[in-house]
């Protein structure tokens, strides 16, 4: 039996008062069948984030990019973002890219992902929750250190005195900064992974739709890439001594991201609950689920955790806190990883055809 071209991962995340954040706060989308928005963390968040731990894993520079601005009226524009489209930087290769210059000045060169990842989204929308807090930025404590400047409808900066004639009558602190409307996340939450070997380590050299520059395929060669052939055609394939470094840091970065941000009110350890492992995608949806439970006028949601749904399910001791289970272990996570690299170890990535 032809052994399966894919590895799928769900994995079960708990987030505790956390904020998925990139520029506008929580993000949410709205569930159609409960009526009521639910907050997530969309897919690119998630595979920069496990790119991120990746690159950190290795202790390498991830590749660099070009910002492109254009000079409009005296003011700078939008242009393009290019991709230096180099698979020897670990991120390129899992990560792919695209470099489509203005005009047509340069050929595109564009390469698919191999590792197609899901947003985090709930377990179940009854599984979580969103809470709205009011925050401030308050320096109260210290009015003799801090400089307040107010200005005028024209832009001037008013003074003292006419400071004092504004704040008459009312009890308005100037030492601190209300931030209205903002939300937090907690609650049960999955992301799905799809890695296609085929494509994981291999690079096509097909210039009828290049993902490689010829000066970048040469350059390739030089370095030792090994050339073959896939059911994409002509390729060249990273090196095993490269590639048995990336494989254990892509496995652990899998399994151990988490969303960092720079704002210190967003932090939670997401830890993960439980993994889940397979060739076929359909058993993971059965191993890590959630049933729906009839309680008279208002249903309820009830996690899953389930070993006999055809996936291999590691559970982490944290899990017990939430779902009931009987077999969570302290190892799961090494475990899981050391499932994934032997999936991965087992793909003959120079010999596909």
């Amino acid at each position: 039996m032809k052994k399966s071209c894919f590895i799928y991962l769900r994995g079960l995340k708990h987030a505790e008062n956390a904020v998925f954040c990139v520029e506008n706060g929580q993000k949410s989308y709205y569930d159609p069948q409960f009526g009521f928005q639910v907050p997530y963390s969309s897919g690119q968040q998630v595979k920069r984030s496990i790119l991120s731990a990746l690159v950190d894993e290795l202790g390498v520079l991830p590749a660099p990019t070009t910002f492109v601005f254009d000079v409009k009226n005296k003011s700078l524009g939008e242009g393009e973002v290019l991709s230096i489209c180099d698979p020897s930087y670990i991120d390129q290769l899992l990560g792919g890219w695209m470099r489509a210059v203005k005009e047509g000045k340069e050929r595109t060169v564009k390469r698919r992902s191999p590792l197609s990842i899901s947003s985090m989204h709930p377990l179940h929308p009854l599984l979580v929750s969103k809470s709205k807090e009011n925050i401030t930025f308050d320096r109260s404590d210290r009015p003799e250190v801090h400089t307040i400047k107010v200005r005028g409808p024209q832009g001037n900066e008013l003074s003292a005195d006419e400071i004092d004639q504004l704040l008459a009558g009312t009890d308005r602190s100037l030492l601190r900064k209300w931030i209205p409307d903002n939300y937090r996340a907690t609650g049960l939450f999955i992301y799905d992974v799809a890695i296609d070997l085929r494509t994981l380590f291999c690079v096509s050299t097909n210039q009828y739709e290049p993902e490689l520059s010829k000066e970048m395929i040469k350059c390739l060669e030089e370095k030792g890439w090994v050339k073959s052939k896939n059911v994409f055609g002509e390729c060249l394939v990273l090196p095993k001594e490269e590639r048995d470094k990336v494989i254990p840091a892509l496995a652990k970065a899998l399994i151990n991201w988490r969303i960092t941000s720079n704002q210190a009110r967003t932090f939670s350890l997401m830890e993960t609950l439980a993994v889940a492992i397979s060739d076929n995608a359909n058993t993971l949806s059965g191993a890590i689920r959630a049933k729906l439970i009839d309680e008279g006028d208002k249903p309820i949601a009830k996690p899953v955790i389930d070993e006999n749904a055809g996936a291999d399910l590691f559970v982490t001791l944290p899990c017990a806190s939430y779902i009931v289970t009987e077999n969570e272990s302290a190892y799961a996570l090494h475990e899981a990883e050391m499932r994934l690299i032997e999936l991965m170890n087992a793909f003959d990535y120079e010999n596909q055809l």
